[in-house]
C-alpha cells in the first residue's frame, strides 16, 4: 500500500522528470500536442453530448444506449482526428489508441455518476500534461501510455 502511494501520490525531483522523459523519447512539443488532442477530445465530447446528466435535467437530454455513446464517442473521435489532419497533424481512426480513450471515457464520462468528476475531465488532462508542476509516477506513466499510443498511431508523410 507505501508504494501505491508513493507511486500515486510523491512528487518526483525536476531533474529526474526530465532525465525520464529524455529515456523515453518524449520531447515537449509532441507532450503539448498530444495534450492539445486529449483537450480538444474532451471538449468536443462534454459539448455535444445529449446524454442525460444525473444531478441537471436539462430540455435536451435524453437517455441514450451504451450503442449511442459510442457512436457519440466515435464521431467526436472521428471529428477531433479530421481536426487535426486540417492542421496536418494526421492520426489513424482506428487503433490501440481509439481502444484506449474510448475505454477511458466510457468509464470515467459515459458511465460516470458523478458530475464532479465529468465536468472536471478538461482539468484532469490540463493538469496532466502541465510542465510548471511536479510530476508523480502516475503521472508520467499515464503521459507515457497515451505518448506511446498516439506516436505508433500517427499517420506517416
Amino acid at each position: 500500500m507505501e508504494n501505491f502511494l508513493s507511486w500515486i501520490s510523491k512528487p518526483l525531483n525536476d531533474d529526474d522528470v526530465e532525465i525520464w522523459f529524455n529515456v523515453n523519447n518524449m520531447t515537449i512539443e509532441k507532450r503539448q500536442l498530444y495534450a492539445d488532442f486529449c483537450i480538444s477530445l474532451v471538449d468536443l465530447i462534454q459539448t455535444t453530448y445529449l446524454g442525460n446528466s444525473e444531478d441537471e435535467k436539462k430540455e435536451t437530454d435524453i437517455n441514450l444506449s451504451n450503442d449511442d455513446k459510442m457512436n457519440h464517442f466515435s464521431w467526436c473521435w472521428e471529428k477531433t482526428i479530421e481536426n487535426f489532419a486540417k492542421e496536418n497533424i494526421k492520426f489513424k481512426i482506428n487503433g490501440k489508441h481509439k481502444e484506449y480513450f474510448q475505454e477511458f471515457f466510457g468509464d470515467v464520462y459515459y458511465d460516470q455518476k458523478e458530475k464532479k468528476i465529468k465536468n472536471n475531465l478538461y482539468n484532469f488532462f490540463e493538469s496532466l500534461f502541465d510542465e510548471n508542476k511536479y510530476f508523480t509516477q502516475s503521472d508520467l506513466d499515464m503521459i507515457k501510455e497515451i505518448y506511446k499510443l498516439m506516436e505508433k498511431n500517427k499517420v506517416l508523410h
